[in-house]
């Protein structure tokens, strides 16, 4: 059996810069790396057949029909990366069942140190201090300093990335994360392995995105608009990288089939009355409380004595929120609750939402059909979701605790003809195939590949050796 090593001569450093601005191959491997590279191949087993019983691998002969693995690269710098990771991989398993072995993995947080394993924190920080975020990320934007930022931690930390890689030998790499397309893409082409590993990004900021979603090298990108599609062409993609099919969804909520009847009465709802949902996101952040208050006070009929409408408040891990809004006193129904995981339910059985900016959340409001109050945003990647709303006719933008319970109230009594073409636009625009149409276009393109795809995994260049 013979077969091709190809690892390159110059040093990790030179590669590293030279990759900013140069598209030029890799030379040709050299006799004492090849003698390496064969031996290494001859004393393992486990490049013919390895299992084991946790997250073991399984590789087969070259040519032979065997389990992909699917590495999703993520981040919990906010929830919609882990919950589009997550999506993709249901939608897998139920597209291909026991066909590809999907894995979803902070490789960052795992296997490389500070500042890449704290993301998540130094998010979180930014976002409360909410300026700090819009500096660092506008400040980030131009590709001469997030290039140089990310070759520096590329050459610190790439034994980390590479072993994190590696582990899980995987035929498909799918990023989900602006941060995690330029430094697995080197690795790989280091490694000799870009022409066998399918690289695809799965961008997940609905309109304004951070140019660092956006590599060249990738076999996919799939965007969730046209407008992010736009852009991925101004920043170097040509059109048959390029795929637009939507926001992927969790298929439990894309493909739910609700009777809002039903749900009411499931949920303990008021069975006539219109309903609005409020969410504060999974940490239950904004200004739910004084918007509560707002529409308990503007959907009763003091006229009449009743009122026009009801509220469910979503509070997230708030606990405090959910118990000082429990201990008030209310003139309308209201159902008051913490952090959820049935939120198609809750959706399906309301009349309109009120909420940030959240890709996530406004992706799952349009394929139930509500029309959106957008309450705020973060700078940066959420700011373009609003327009994407508002111009599409899906919704409305307002800070204001006050005028989004007018425009509540308008929409559950004199404006119920603008509340129902609202919702229609909302479902003109939603895409609930999205996530499916994204593993098919993947799966689609691993049969491309042919028995390339097959071939078992063996270190060509080890950046053990390099550095």
């Amino acid at each position: 059996m013979v077969m091709a090593v190809a690892s390159p001569r110059k040093s990790l450093t030179e590669k590293l810069f030279n990759s900013l601005g140069s598209t030029s191959n890799c030379g040709s491997s050299g006799h004492l790396q090849r003698i390496r590279a064969a031996h290494a191949y001859q004393d393992d087993d486990d490049d013919f057949v390895e299992c084991d019983s946790g997250d073991g691998m399984e590789l087969a002969q070259i040519g032979a029909e065997r389990t992909k693995n699917v590495l999703i690269l993520m981040s919990d710098t906010g929830g919609g990366h882990r919950a589009s990771a997550e999506a993709i991989r249901d939608a897998f398993q139920i597209e291909f069942g026991d066909e590809y072995r999907i894995f979803v993995k902070d490789v960052w947080k795992e296997y490389t140190g500070w500042p890449l394993n704290d993301m998540e924190n130094q998010y979180k920080f930014m976002v409360k201090h909410v300026q700090l975020w819009k500096v660092a990320f506008h400040s980030t934007s131009p590709k001469w300093i997030h290039s140089c930022y990310l070759a520096a931690i590329a050459a610190y930390y790439a034994k980390e990335v590479e072993a994190g890689l590696m582990e899980y030998k995987p035929d498909i790499i799918i990023s989900v994360h602006p941060l995690m397309q330029h430094i697995p893409l080197w690795v790989l082409k280091w490694q000799g392995l870009h022409k066998k590993v399918i690289f695809v990004t799965v961008i997940t900021d609905l309109n304004s995105c951070h140019p660092t979603w956006f590599h060249p090298g990738v076999n996919r990108c799939y965007c969730p608009s046209q407008a992010v599609a736009k852009r991925a062409l101004e920043d170097g993609l040509e059109e048959s990288q390029i795929r637009v099919y939507g926001l992927p969804i969790r298929p439990s909520f894309a493909r739910a089939v609700l009777a809002k009847d039903d749900l009411r009465e499931e949920l303990g709802m008021d069975p006539e009355l219109p309903a609005v949902l409020l969410m504060g996101g999974g940490e239950g952040m904004g200004p739910v409380k004084k918007t509560a208050i707002a529409l308990g006070q503007t959907l009763f009929d003091e006229v009449h004595g009743k009122p026009i409408g009801q509220l469910i408040i979503i509070c997230g891990r708030n606990r405090g929120l959910v118990s000082t809004l429990e201990s008030m006193e209310w003139k309308i129904p209201v159902k008051v609750r913490g952090f959820e995981t049935q939120m198609q339910k809750w959706m399906g059985a309301c009349d309109c939402i009120i909420t940030k900016a959240g890709p996530g959340t406004i992706a799952e409001a349009l394929i139930r059909g509500l029309p959106i109050i957008l309450n705020d945003y973060i700078p940066g990647q959420e700011k373009g979701n609003v327009p994407y709303v508002v111009d599409n006719g899906a919704g409305v933008f307002t800070r204001s605790s006050k005028e989004t319970a007018r425009i509540v109230a308008e929409w559950f009594s004199t404006k119920t003809d603008e509340l129902k073409r609202m919702s229609d636009n909302s479902l003109k625009l939603a895409q609930p195939e999205a996530v499916f149409d994204i593993v098919k276009d993947i799966h689609e393109l691993t049969c491309q590949r042919g028995p390339l795809a097959n071939i078992p995994y063996i270190f060509t260049s080890s950046f053990t050796s390099l550095i």
